[in-house]
């Protein structure tokens, strides 16, 4: 068997904008893309290994949420000063993709809030364009985790956040996450909002003249839910 080198296709972290955080790239990790990105892996392979990455992404989003201080007693009698959450967290996906990773939230949040936003291309104006958003209550006061696997020219995350800020979700409390980021979206949603953190699995090459991600994994909606 031979043996390869780390991963060497990703944007170099001294290029990023501070603001951005990709998972540890480790051989695992990239073997993981690998098979997500093959177009001949299966719908089920696709299914179990996209969630496998998804679920790692919500872990480390969760990273970023800040913590107190909180004392408790152990079963022993013995005292523990640890953290616990600040504020309370909601997800919210944009459709439909986003929806996709919904599930990996709820396997280590539990109970937790989901909110949804459909945004899709005005044909007239070819600007994205909000269709429909539904968001618990009290989003507001909600550390919102918002969930899409791909950022491609950023326009449909940059009119998410837009959306989520005209609720009164301060920029500082979103925390975006998504499986593959082309170096341009990311360059144009941190221009945008420069105080919002962006939790990326891994920074593909860049965009072709139809503005797919290269090399990318295709329609992660189609691949998802299409038998």
């Amino acid at each position: 068997m031979t043996s390869v080198a780390a991963p060497t296709t990703q944007t170099s972290p001294a290029s990023l904008p501070p603001s951005v955080f990709t998972l540890p790239q480790t051989a695992q990790l990239e073997a993981l893309y690998t098979i997500i990105r093959d177009k001949e892996t299966s719908r089920g392979d696709f299914l179990f290994y996209s969630d496998r990455i998804i679920r790692l992404l919500v872990e480390e989003g969760l990273n970023h949420l800040p913590v107190v201080k909180k004392v408790i007693e152990t079963p022993t009698g013995a005292t523990y000063e640890g953290v616990g959450f600040e504020g309370k967290i909601c997800g919210v996906s944009i459709l439909r993709a986003g929806e996709a990773m919904e599930a990996g939230l709820r396997e280590v949040c539990r109970s937790v809030r989901i909110g949804k936003i459909l945004i899709q291309r005005d044909e007239e104006t070819a600007l994205p364009k909000l269709f429909y958003s539904k968001f618990p209550q009290d989003i507001a006061n909600r550390y919102v985790l918002l969930l899409d696997p791909m950022l491609a020219t950023g326009g449909s995350a940059i009119k998410a956040v837009e959306v989520l800020m005209e609720h009164d979700v301060p920029e500082e409390r979103i925390i975006f996450i998504n499986l593959i980021s082309a170096p341009e979206g990311l360059k144009a949603f941190c221009s945008k909002f420069p105080q919002l953190r962006v939790i990326t699995g891994w920074i593909d090459k860049g965009l072709n003249e139809k503005s797919y991600i290269i090399p990318g994994l295709g329609d992660f909606g189609e691949r998802r839910y299409c038998v």
